[in-house]
């Protein structure tokens, strides 16, 4: 398939540069609108601003609201245009797509745009854009459908019809009463089941669940999950539907949650690409430094151990061994603590200290027995081996422990625990290995045979 878009890519782009008109729009109107937005974002200026004068802005609108490039990205195109061009494509496009562009601009180009759209679009968009960024008000549209407790089936059928064109969505139909409360919710197979005397009042589903308009993206990305719905309405404390949620949209948070996650967990913004070497180094140095001086703490307390070091120097050849073990395994008690906490699961936290307190002595005896034997019969010394087994297991247990306990009080604490990053945890195991270590050693120094 990819293969194929790329050949389909080149003739386009052949096309473009002949501007051969007809044939152009022939192939790029027949691909679906995510092949658009692929083919679209790979074209030069030059070949941008042919399109523009090949497509009309209701047909770029639909390029535009399929594409996954960064609203900042997106905005950029808005520029090449002619204003007027720009403005109606703007009209086109989906309401809650629209917010999400003019949000990445600056004041002024928002202004400008803001006063190219006609009065109720206009209107529209200032009303979303004002949301805070990550609830549902940023998210919803406003392009869906509702009608009243009072209609019958026929005349909401009728209303569909008229709407559907222009909605996002047309699987739910939303009833509210005189006041725009949000009441009931009908399916499109009610409507074509049912009468059409038949009262919506008498048809519809009562039972709505609807997310507060302020309500974290987050939060509300495992409501649709769990439900499986394909969207969800948003209402204010007063039950006053405001908008939709489409599934589109809460798979971009869902998306845009475990890159953040990840990013959080590596201690680096996995999601910002930039050329500059200089950017992004300044990005990663803020975190390195701060470990940095958390590895200093680990670089002093081996300093502190410089005089058994000095009697027993073998002991400096499994230092790295330990540390990177125990960080490896903080690491993944870590993954699976945030993921736990971040969809919620159903396993207690007691239990999940506990699980972890358990997996993490079975791990440590097993990797302690290992080394024992492996560092035993490399250094004809089983006892050097056991006091690197012993230390490894119990760094093993604590790295474990503390892997899973951050993250819980963090979460306690109102921190999201995904900050708790696994170069932290690392660096916070190296020191706790260290200090293990050394002092299992130091107790056992009196059995080593110098």
């Amino acid at each position: 398939m990819a293969e194929e878009l790329d050949q389909i890519e080149l003739e386009i782009v052949t096309l473009l540069n002949k501007h051969a008109k007809k044939k152009f729009r022939n192939l790029f109107l027949s691909l679906h609108g995510y092949e658009q937005s692929q083919i679209f974002a790979k074209l030069d200026l030059n070949q941008r601003k042919i399109s523009y004068a090949l497509l009309t802005p209701k047909e770029l609108a639909n390029v535009f609201d399929d594409t996954e490039e960064d609203p900042v990205e997106t905005a950029k195109y808005l520029e090449e245009m002619d204003s007027q061009y720009a403005a109606r494509l703007l009209t086109e496009m989906y309401t809650d797509n629209v917010v999400d562009i003019l949000s990445g601009m600056r004041p002024i180009k928002q202004r400008k745009y803001l006063n190219l759209l006609h009065g109720d679009e206009a209107k529209q968009v200032r009303d979303l854009i004002h949301y805070e960024d990550e609830t549902a008000g940023s998210l919803m549209t406003t392009e869906y459908i509702k009608v009243t407790d009072e209609q019958t089936i026929g005349s909401a059928m009728q209303q569909v019809k008229r709407e559907a064109q222009e909605a996002e969505l047309v699987t739910y139909i939303y009833v509210v009463n005189k006041q725009n409360i949000l009441v009931g919710v009908l399916s499109v197979r009610d409507l074509i089941t049912h009468g059409d005397e038949e009262k919506v009042a008498n048809v519809m589903t009562i039972r709505v669940l609807a997310v507060d308009v302020n309500e974290d993206q987050e939060a509300i990305a495992e409501q649709v999950r769990d439900y499986n719905f394909v969207a969800i309405p948003v209402v204010n404390k007063t039950e006053e539907l405001l908008g939709i949620i489409t599934v589109d949209d809460i798979i971009d948070v869902i998306d845009e949650e475990s890159a953040e996650d990840y990013s959080r967990l590596a201690g680096v913004d996995t999601e910002s690409v930039t050329r500059n070497p200089f950017q992004t180094a300044l990005k990663r140095l803020p975190w390195l430094i701060t470990l940095l001086f958390l590895g200093m703490l680990t670089a002093t307390l081996i300093n502190h151990f410089e005089g058994l070091l000095s009697e027993v120097s073998v002991l400096a050849i499994f230092i790295s061994l330990i540390t990177g073990t125990a960080g490896n395994a903080g690491t993944q008690s870590l993954a699976v603590a945030v993921r736990r906490l971040a969809t919620n699961s159903h396993l207690k936290i007691w239990r999940l200290i506990l699980n972890e307190i358990a997996t993490g002595i079975i791990i440590g005896i097993i990797t302690g027995l290992c080394v024992w034997l492996m560092v035993g019969l490399w250094k004809q010394n089983l006892l050097l081996g056991g006091v690197v087994g012993v230390a490894m297991a119990s760094a093993i247990f604590v790295a474990n422990l503390a892997g899973s306990l951050i993250p819980i009080g963090m979460e306690k604490l109102g921190v999201d625990p995904a900050v708790a990053s696994g170069p932290f945890i690392s660096t916070l195991s190296d020191l706790t290995s260290v200090l293990i270590y050394f002092n299992i050693a130091q107790y056992f120094l009196q059995l080593f045979i110098r």
